[in-house]
């Protein structure tokens, strides 16, 4: 039994927790409930039908469902339209698929949040060698490091007043950073001075980690595109692959256009019988991201409590996504605690895992994810690079209750 693995000092804290928390949780349930109510007013606005969870196979002509979902997600993410599809296989596919479908040789990208996610250098160009890399296709990539954990407003209005840059990507989340990840509220600050100086680059948000978090979403506050998978937080622990990309009209179609084919679109795509799990996704989305939310203030809480400092969010602070980092001060107390999630797991709990070197990263990865769904981060997971300053970052939890069980057995095994 779990429950008899656990300290039982790591037990007492636990319970003393349920008390401290309570104001904090009361938070994540309000937000819970707008989002909600959004979502379920998505659905009876759009008359979901049985008939829409039907498969459709083939070219995927005269997929009602297809089309409602869309319409739902661009409800969800406050834009005009969405794609949402399985062909779209992770978050990182899904901002490959806009990024090559709204840039051309010659045009300039600019991140106004420094340096991007692992995943995504090679894509840009800034390592490897991919022929089919923004790169090679003669597209300029340029940066704008944050500035005390904000954007660096003035150096963003004087570059962007020149009015040679097509597309400004924001990543919401940190990433593998020791940055604090964005709020709607410093996302739409930004959005207002980048339009007070240029009305017509296209600003894109990468929403991964974020969504439902707050009660607004990048596209509530002005965002031209944004993007993510259903593997993370839409994607509500029930879709088992897919990713999608909202906003203007005129921009998903040239998405559209780019993951099928001109004069296509969106008009084709077989859904492989994942219509009904893309509903129900979506569905509890709301409620897997709440659950999430309180799995990673929970381990906020333990952690700060047990004497670990380099903590963020602090269990008490505001957050606008679902990643929790910790710093574990020395590789072992890194590896013991990634070890102790796997073992909590539902799936695969038997496998040790260890450092190893993980495709697309530069150094060795430690990752405890026992999932239903392979790479879900919705599910309680933990990953790291083996490196100084051994900083772990976790994130999801399916219910509040086998997060719980989780974070306390890696508690319990650091404690041994």
């Amino acid at each position: 039994m779990v429950l008899e693995q656990i300290d039982k000092n790591i037990l007492s804290l636990a319970e003393q927790s349920d008390k401290d928390l309570e104001n904090v949780y009361k938070e994540i349930d309000r937000v819970c409930m707008v989002n909600s109510n959004r979502i379920l007013s998505a659905f009876i606005e759009n008359k979901v039908s049985y008939t829409d969870f039907a498969d459709i196979n083939g070219y995927g002509n005269y997929d009602t469902g297809r089309d409602k979902l869309e319409a739902i997600f661009a409800t969800v993410l406050g834009t005009e339209d969405s794609i949402v599809r399985p062909q779209i296989m992770s978050g990182t596919n899904a901002i490959y698929i806009a990024f090559t479908a709204l840039l051309k040789p010659g045009d300039t990208l600019i991140s106004i949040t420094g340096q991007p996610y692992d995943s995504l250098q090679e894509m840009i160009g800034l390592s490897g060698d991919s022929t089919q890399s923004l790169k090679c296709s003669e597209i300029k990539y340029e940066q704008i490091d944050l500035l005390n954990n904000d954007f660096n407003y003035d150096d963003i209005k004087c570059r962007l007043s020149k009015k040679d840059v097509k597309l400004v990507e924001i990543q919401r989340s940190r990433g593998y950073s020791s940055r604090d990840s964005l709020t709607i509220e410093k996302i739409e600050k930004v959005i207002k001075e980048i339009r007070s100086v240029n009305k017509d680059v296209v600003i894109m948000v990468d929403n991964c980690y974020g969504e439902l978090v707050e009660d607004k979403e990048p596209g509530h506050v002005g965002a031209d595109i944004v993007v993510g998978s259903l593997m993370k937080n839409l994607g509500g622990g029930v879709a088992s692959t897919g990713g999608y990309i909202a906003g203007n009209k005129d921009l998903i179609k040239m998405v559209a256009d780019r993951l099928t084919a001109p004069g296509i679109g969106k008009d084709q795509g077989a859904n492989f019988n994942l219509n009904n799990s893309f509903f129900k996704g979506v569905f509890l989305a709301p409620n897997a991201v709440k659950n999430a939310l309180k799995t990673a203030i929970f381990a906020a809480y333990m952690l700060e409590k047990l004497g670990f400092d380099e903590v963020s969010p602090k269990y008490n602070e505001k957050r606008t996504d679902i990643i929790q980092t910790v710093g574990l001060k020395n590789k072992e107390n890194l590896v013991k605690f990634a070890q102790g999630i796997q073992e909590s797991s539902p799936v695969d709990s038997f496998v040790r895992v260890m450092p190893a070197p993980m495709p697309g990263y530069p150094f060795d990865e430690v990752m405890a994810a026992g999932a239903f769904t392979q790479g879900s981060t919705i599910e309680l997971s933990a990953d790291a690079p083996v490196v100084e300053p051994y900083t772990l970052y976790m994130q999801g939890g399916l219910t509040q209750e086998y997060g719980k069980l989780g974070i306390m057995l890696a508690l319990s095994k650091i404690n041994k």
